[in-house]
């Protein structure tokens, strides 16, 4: 009987005496060159032994992370990254590799041909009252240069005394998000209306730099054509923080009397790839994008704050919903309220 315990206690303790002997780098450089040698479900395997064996090993969980996001099992990989993040939360190549994975989910998303729609509104009583609403309908599909997407908005504008009117107007749209490199993408939009409330043109352009460590910067110019042209610069510095995004973006609006700046700070925080809510705090005298309607050529200043969750109800459908209030200068020092909402939809029709 004692002698079978104590061989039962020995033979319990050879896993651990063999785990205790594995050289952790020697393992980690023998996994790295089976993974760039394209064996990722081996790699894989011996990725998580090296873990499980060693588990304050950060290198070990980041090139796990990093084979199963080469797999395509992003919320596998990004679930290792944020284990690491969580003790170490500065972790510059954990970091580093959960913004790759996150890129590369959005890149390389299973959905193929989508189908879209959503309402918004935007409404204030001073000077007079103002309800405008949108009704937006369209498709998208991801190419293998990036994705696209094209639609037609359908505007009302329902205005009060002291010269009520009551205007429904069409919009179409086409917008871009080519990647040029791994390190560089950018967004590019059209838009156009034979209106009077909608812009007449309405284009952009911005591109995007990814930098080491989480960090990305971005800079375009969006433009707009009602009675008269209108531009509007923009400059964004973004930082990922496990799972946590933020950024600052400034904007240039140039006008004749001279430029208005403005300012707008937004924090995201990921449950997910695609599940997130954000909060965006703005000041200053240049509207934000974009000009949905010649109103806000007025602005003369303006604090606002917006809310928005971004939600996967199911795999093939995603929702967003969003709800805004600015303090709004229109005319020199006198002030109004004005709120907007906004919410829509993703359906998948076609998978790859």
């Amino acid at each position: 009987m004692v002698i079978n315990i104590l061989l039962a206690g020995l033979l319990n303790t050879i896993p651990v005496l063999s785990q205790n002997t594995i050289d952790p780098e020697s393992e980690f450089l023998r996994i790295q060159t089976i993974a760039f040698e394209g064996d990722y479900i081996t790699a894989a395997t011996a990725a998580r032994k090296l873990v499980n064996a060693f588990p304050s090993y950060g290198d070990a969980r980041i090139l796990l992370g990093r084979i199963l996001a080469w797999q395509r099992d992003y919320i596998n990989a990004a679930a290792a990254i944020d284990t690491l993040l969580l003790n170490d939360p500065d972790n510059i190549d954990a970091l580093s590799a959960r913004r790759d994975i996150r890129l590369w989910s959005k890149v390389n998303t299973p959905v193929s041909t989508d189908i879209r729609a959503g309402y918004s509104f935007d409404s204030f009583r001073e000077p007079y009252s103002l309800l405008s609403q949108l009704f937006k309908a369209g498709a998208g599909h991801r190419f293998n240069w990036g994705q696209a997407s094209a639609g037609l908005n359908v505007g009302n504008f329902k205005i009060g005394e002291p010269s009520p009117s009551d205007a429904t107007e069409l919009q179409i749209e086409a917008e871009a998000w080519p990647n040029i490199t791994d390190k560089n993408y950018a967004y590019l939009a059209y838009a156009y209306s034979p209106g009077s409330y909608f812009p007449r043109h309405r284009a952009a352009i911005e591109v995007w730099q990814v930098l080491p460590a989480g960090w990305a910067v971005s800079s375009g110019l969006n433009y707009y054509y009602f009675d008269r042209s209108a531009f509007i610069a923009a400059v964004s510095v973004e930082k990922y923080l496990g799972k946590y995004w933020l950024s600052i973006k400034g904007y240039v609006y140039f006008k004749d009397k001279g430029p208005r700046t403005s300012l707008l700070i937004n924090a995201r925080r990921y449950f997910s790839d695609d599940d997130y809510a954000q909060v965006t705090l703005g000041t200053g005298a240049a509207p934000d994008e974009p000009f949905d309607i010649k109103t806000d050529l007025m602005r003369l200043y303006a604090n606002a704050i917006r809310l928005a969750y971004n939600l996967s109800i199911t795999h093939k459908l995603k929702m967003r919903i969003e709800a805004g209030y600015s303090r709004e200068e229109y005319r020199e020092t006198i002030w109004r309220n004005r709120f907007e909402g906004d919410i829509s939809f993703i359906y998948a029709i076609k998978m790859k």
